[in-house]
């Protein structure tokens, strides 16, 4: 049964995996998809590596003018940025009754365990975040290079995988909600060296702590005052859906980056969802929007239950990260 017939359109997002090991596979795959999708006057991009938008523009000969492409290493470099960029492009080239395509490459290669789970459940979570965007969207997978662990967790994040234009339902396809709540590694205690402020409900606190830790870490102008504003959200955030709540705060320093770890005792409210903060102010309801700022500006950002509370630990570029100078 190829993709035309079984692609679900008119029922929202579609989200299918694609392992390819060859430059043919992948070719297979894009071409027919692209062709259908111009010849219906749909939108279709193309978020993959420079050689395989060389490859896919030759093989669609004048009809690749039609086509937009993007190089995936900078369309959108962390996953809240790349759920950033799906959004805009979709706003920006839906049109009434058609349906938008996308052909997303993941980047894998170079990637810490650490930021390859965060793209992992940020791969499962866009079964959620997206799922009433009319959008088609297939996440090929270089099996050439791309790391074991990567290759079959892509068939737990993706409901079906497309081959050529055969369409498989993914057997290991796990509930997003499930999936993303799984707590990113590694799950490790405040280390000895971490400095603990006492529990606050008073964000003036939670900033003055966060500007001092930044300070005595060796930040200063820009990157303290975006270091404060990021913790500041995401305390807020957690002392905003709990009444009576307070926050506990600890920050720490690891190679590159300055830690910080929030957390609010439970019960008093539902835990915060792995996935809050992903959709930027607009797309989501409002109460999001300071943990999307606060992810923003953190180099990550996980959000885990803890002890019936909440835990989010952020880390945010330290002195000797010149990316983010």
């Amino acid at each position: 049964m190829g993709p035309e017939s079984s692609d679900g359109a008119g029922r929202g997002f579609v989200h299918h995996a694609c392992l390819y090991g060859s430059d043919t596979e992948f070719l297979a795959m894009a071409v027919p998809f692209v062709r259908a999708g111009l010849a219906a006057g749909e939108p279709v991009l193309a978020a993959t590596t420079p050689a395989n938008i060389e490859l896919l523009r030759a093989a669609l000969g004048d009809a690749a003018r039609a086509l937009d492409t993007a190089e995936t290493a900078y369309f959108g470099r962390r996953p809240v940025e790349r759920v950033l960029a799906f959004l805009r492009y979709h706003e920006r080239r839906a049109r009434p009754g058609l349906r938008v395509r996308m052909i997303a490459e993941p980047v894998w290669s170079g990637r810490s365990a650490r930021q390859s789970a965060e793209w992992k459940r940020m791969e499962s979570g866009l079964n959620l975040l997206l799922a009433a965007l009319p959008l088609w969207m297939i996440c090929p997978y270089d099996t050439r290079n791309v790391p074991a662990d990567a290759a079959e967790a892509a068939c737990a994040t993706h409901p079906a995988r497309l081959d050529g234009e055969r369409v498989t339902p993914c057997a290991a396809y796990r509930d997003p909600a499930a999936y993303t709540a799984s707590p990113p590694p590694p799950d490790l205690p405040a280390p000895a060296s971490a400095v603990l402020a006492a529990p606050t409900a008073d964000l003036a606190a939670v900033r003055r702590f966060a500007r001092a830790r930044a300070a005595a870490a060796g930040l200063g102008g820009e990157r303290l005052a975006l270091a404060e504003l990021a913790v500041h959200e995401a305390a807020d955030h957690l002392l905003g859906a709990a009444e009576g709540a307070r926050v506990m705060l600890g920050a720490w320093e690891e190679p590159g980056v300055l830690v910080y770890d929030l957390w609010r005792p439970g019960p008093h409210s539902a835990p915060v969802p792995a996935l809050a903060g992903y959709l930027p102010p607009g797309a989501a309801q409002g109460a999001e929007d300071g943990l999307w700022l606060a992810r923003r500006l953190s180099r990550s950002l996980d959000v885990r239950p803890r002890d019936g509370g909440t835990r989010i630990t952020l880390r945010v570029a330290g002195p000797t990260d010149a990316e983010a100078l």
